[in-house]
């Protein structure tokens, strides 16, 4: 219905100045979200990944008090090699608790793609809200509609449209405002992975929960069994065994607490897979009072989630992208603002999501800088645009006034004009 706004063309001499400083990068490193990479754009992670230690330092302290500690009472007590396989298994399980938190850190939770330009609305069999055909009866110019109406399973589900990605976000899809992106089957972010929770690795985070509070029940356990066995030998109560094993005593207290939180995580997440919701739609949509579209019976939930074949990520972050003024001018890449954090910004949540946007002051410059190379016709007093409009070639961010800068079009452009006009 609405064709897509030509981006500004470039004169041929300001093209050859800006190709001239092209540079082919990953795509990691162009990486509009704010998630941290490793290992070459192969490792993925939240903004927050630092949390990450915190947590490792949580499941590893314990085990290791219990290693060093309680395991020598249950080694010389369990014969027979008994007591060494009690501290192999509490070992092993760790370890594997540890990958567990790694692979669900670590990977892409099912980020969706942003769009270089927002999409044409087009007759595709969607429904789209009277309010919004109201409002534009009233004048001010086509925008795309805020919702879309689809049908998952015979029900009527709304997509909303993100300004920041510049898509309808599919059914179940989200914005995450600390990771600033779009995910698949958004569940939550969770602070203690320092990741998103999404459909790509819903399945390891509660498979490392759950893991988790068995490895406090078995922990908790064991420290019992060391308790009882110093009460046996040396025939004393119970605050004398505490005595001899105020390590025990410790971690009886630190995984009993530890279980409430842990285990009860995994009893509210127990009971999403079995109904098909996510903690995101539980929250906001209630659907314990109206009908759950995705609900397929518990058993076919719990097939989905666990046994079901995980799709690929879309995002190919080690592919080369290469840097050019086509990419430059007809996208806000912010690849510039990753590679330079010094300079300042400020940004503003929309419906879960986070816009970058540039001061007021900043705005009119580079308007006025930027007037005479892509020939844009907005005046410069004219504010900022939430929705799409036709009348608007492309949207100005802080990457524009960082890109300015660097290929030295508010200067270099200046004295070329100066040295023309002298001629």
């Amino acid at each position: 219905m609405y064709a897509n706004p030509r981006p500004p063309q470039l004169s041929h001499s300001n093209r050859r100045i800006i190709d001239s400083n092209s540079e082919t990068l990953r795509l990691y490193e162009v990486w509009k979200g704010t998630n941290r990479f490793c290992c070459g754009g192969r490792l993925i992670f939240g903004p927050d990944v630092r949390s990450i230690f915190l947590t490792l330092f949580l499941i590893v302290t314990p085990v290791i008090l219990f290693c060093v500690f309680v395991s020598q009472t249950l080694i010389d007590e369990f014969r027979q090699n008994r007591g060494n396989l009690i501290v192999a298994i509490c070992v092993v399980f760790t370890l594997y608790v540890i990958f567990l938190l790694l692979l669900t850190s670590g990977r892409d939770p099912g980020i969706i793609p942003r769009n270089l330009h927002p999409p044409e609305l087009e007759d595709d069999g969607s429904t789209i809200s009277t309010d919004w055909l109201g409002s534009q009866n009233g004048g001010g110019g086509p925008t795309l509609p805020p919702t879309r109406d689809v049908v998952v399973n015979g029900m009527v589900v709304k997509v909303k449209y993100c300004h920041t990605c510049m898509l309808y976000r599919p059914p179940r899809c989200s914005h995450c405002s600390i990771c600033n992106n779009c995910v698949e089957r958004f569940d939550h972010h969770c602070p203690w992975v320092g990741q998103c929770i999404g459909k790509r690795n819903y399945r390891f985070f509660f498979m490392f929960v759950s893991s988790t509070t068995l490895l406090c029940i078995y922990v908790f356990s064991f420290c019992w069994v060391n308790i009882i066995k110093i009460m046996q030998k040396y025939h004393c109560d119970l605050w004398k065994a505490f005595m001899k094993s105020p390590v025990s005593g410790i971690l009886i207290l630190y995984t009993f607490v530890t279980v409430w939180f842990v285990g009860g995580l995994t009893a509210f997440h127990l009971y999403l897979i079995l109904t098909n919701q996510t903690t995101y739609e539980n929250f906001r949509y209630r659907y314990h009072r109206k009908m759950n579209p995705y609900n397929r019976g518990c058993g076919r939930n719990f097939v989905e989630i666990f046994f079901s074949k995980i799709p690929s990520s879309r995002n190919n972050f080690r592919a080369k992208v290469k840097v050019d003024s086509s990419s430059i001018f007809a996208t806000p890449m912010s690849f510039v603002h990753s590679r330079r954090p010094e300079v300042p910004k400020r940004s503003f949540d929309i419906e879960m999501g986070k816009r970058q946007a540039v001061a007021a002051e900043d705005f009119d410059d580079i308007q006025s800088q930027l007037g005479s190379v892509g020939g844009l016709e907005r005046s410069a007093t004219q504010p900022r645009r939430t929705n799409w409009d036709h009348k608007a070639n492309w949207q100005n961010t802080p990457d524009t006034h960082m890109l300015a800068a660097e290929y030295g079009i508010e200067h270099g452009l200046t004295d070329r004009e100066k040295h023309c006009g002298d001629h």
